[in-house]
């Protein structure tokens, strides 16, 4: 061997060493539900699609993976940075060329030079170990073994390196191998029937079969789900028949099914009876379902419910324990039109998911059985605003960084009302013109609340910024403290002086809200804008009862002696 020769092969070597020395590492995992500080998510490259494939075991929490994820580049020579943390890297390939790349503080990091705008690549990652947290593995209340993922609000990097942001959707494949006496459900729709695992595939070497799933339409990461267990398997209806564009049945709907442990099967039935009529109205009051199918799947998820994209996670316990959950699948079902499909494009705009959810799961209700039992919700949300924690707090709150600190009353029960009262402003017919409008908009894209607030602009044709403002970016409630002062009669009429006070905290605004007042059917329209408020009436004949601000319930509000 000549001296160039040895010099070349040492440095071929040393290559191989250094790219060594990289894959396998194994970072210190961090703490899910914290907000990156130094992550720029609106990055150099676009995630279009996932081909997740994972190898799963009955007796065992190690599990084996392979992604691979077809990206854009935003601007030339971008900086990859995916979120993943926790599992072991076994090789690491930029368009089939093994690469090497930093992998620290949850983040695998790669310059490519070379790329330009418009250039598309695909990263592979093969991976394996323990997840931290994501993937629960772990046995079920009867003592069986169960897998299922779980993701909010940026715990997908536990398992699956990604973009693991609300503002980054794709397209997901997904090929599953799990054992053979487990079902395995996922997004989208069953591509193919499950197949007799093949000897050399991923995972352990047990007998197992092969679940591949697809969607097609791009859904947010934490949307992205796998479960596995013993399941059976039940249809509630078809649904949204003619208004399904993704549904991949030639009849055009999309099959709406519960899956659960077969030991609460029976327990199930009446939280998903009417399922299928969920989606129906929803279908018709907001647009077309924007999904293949919608599986219900009692789960190990930490949630009361997960409205992952066509394919929602309950809490096993509810279900196991024989309670009424229906009230839950409502809100879980809504979701599926306001989270998934038009997704909040930062998390601190949760409202935008969750307090869309609150309100239109309620509409269900009032719709299906009556008004009297929408107003009993809507009251216990009012309740919930009023002795909330966070009420000092907008809804908008950027100084909290503790993620699910987030899952308060201000996005849930506060996030409703803002809508109730929007609608009640606005009327019915321009409300859900706007509603329809901003989801025809955004399907399928992420949003913030500035373009929801647009598109009510737009359809109403007014200034919302008054609304808004102090609704969403300020903190508190109105809290009213009424006064009434009749005059002496004099002449025909009864003169009545009232002062309303909004005494609310002074760290809060004064709300302005246009409202009415009412005695029995004798209305007046007024506009409280005032710290203190001064109207003078007139009737012809002094009324027997107190006036009563708002008497329909439109305004989240607090009335104080």
């Amino acid at each position: 061997m000549s001296k160039i020769s040895k010099i070349f092969n040492y440095k071929i070597l040393f290559i191989l060493f250094s790219i060594s020395l990289l894959i396998g590492q194994e970072p210190k995992p961090i703490k899910a539900g914290i907000a990156p500080s130094n992550y720029d998510y609106q990055g150099d490259l676009d995630a279009l699609h996932y081909s997740i494939e994972i190898g799963l075991g009955e007796k065992t929490n190690f599990i084996e993976a392979k992604v691979a994820i077809k990206l854009v580049s935003k601007k030339d020579n971008p900086n990859l940075r995916l979120d993943f943390t926790g599992l072991k890297i076994e090789s690491f390939y930029v368009n089939d060329i093994v690469s090497s790349y930093s992998y620290d503080k949850g983040i695998i990091d790669k310059n490519l030079n070379g790329y330009n705008y418009g250039d598309s690549l695909i990263i592979k990652v093969h991976y394996s170990g323990k997840a931290d947290d994501g993937l629960i593995i772990g046995n079920n209340v009867h003592g069986n073994r169960t897998i299922f993922v779980d993701n909010w609000p940026n715990r997908t990097r536990f398992w699956l390196p990604s973009i693991d942001h609300p503002s980054d959707k794709a397209t997901v494949t997904y090929k599953i191998h799990a054992p053979k006496k487990w079902k395995v459900i996922a997004n989208g729709y069953s591509w193919g029937k499950p197949t007799k695992t093949i000897n050399n595939a991923i995972g352990p070497k047990e007998d197992r079969l092969t679940w591949s799933w697809k969607v097609n339409v791009p859904i947010p990461t934490y949307n992205m789900v796998v479960g596995a267990a013993d399941l059976e398997i039940r249809t509630v209806g078809l649904a949204a028949c003619g208004n399904a564009p993704a549904s991949m049945r030639e009849d055009g709907c999309i099959e709406v099914t519960y899956w659960v442990y077969p030991e609460d099967i029976e327990n199930a039935k009446k939280s998903f009876k009417r399922a299928d009529k969920m989606v129906d109205y929803f279908t018709n009051l907001i647009g077309p379902f924007p999904y293949e199918k919608l599986a219900n799947v009692q789960t190990s998820t930490r949630f009361g419910g997960m409205e992952n994209a066509s394919a929602i996670f309950y809490s096993e316990k509810g279900i196991a324990d024989g309670r009424n959950i229906e009230g839950t699948v409502s809100h879980e079902i809504a979701h599926q039109w306001f989270g998934d499909a038009v997704t909040e494009e930062n998390w601190h705009h949760l409202w935008l998911s969750e307090g869309f959810a609150t309100y239109f799961g309620a509409l269900f209700f009032e719709n299906a059985d009556g008004k009297e039992s929408f107003d009993k919700k809507m009251k216990s949300s009012l309740n919930r605003v009023i002795n909330s924690k966070v009420s000092n707090r907008p809804i908008i709150d950027y100084e909290q960084k503790d993620l699910f600190k987030l899952l308060n009353s201000n996005n849930y029960p506060k996030g409703g009302w803002v809508l109730h009262m929007l609608r009640g402003y606005l009327g019915d017919k321009i409300f859900f013109e706007g509603i329809r409008e901003y989801y025809k908009t955004y399907i399928h894209k992420s949003v913030l609340t500035e373009q929801f607030q647009r598109i009510m602009e737009d359809v109403s044709g007014e200034s919302l910024d008054w609304f808004f403002e102090q609704w969403i970016f300020k903190p508190g409630y109105p809290r009213f403290l009424y006064e009434e002062d009749w005059e002496i009669k004099s002449g025909s009429k009864e003169t009545l002086n009232i002062k309303i006070t909004q005494v609310q905290k002074k760290e809060w605004p004064i709300f302005e809200i246009p409202t009415e007042i009412c005695w029995d059917n004798d209305c007046r329209e007024i506009n409280l804008g005032k710290n203190v408020n001064t109207f003078k009436f007139y009737f012809d004949k002094k009324p027997l009862v107190k006036g009563t601000i708002d008497p329909n319930g439109w305004i989240l509000k607090e009335i104080v002696n």
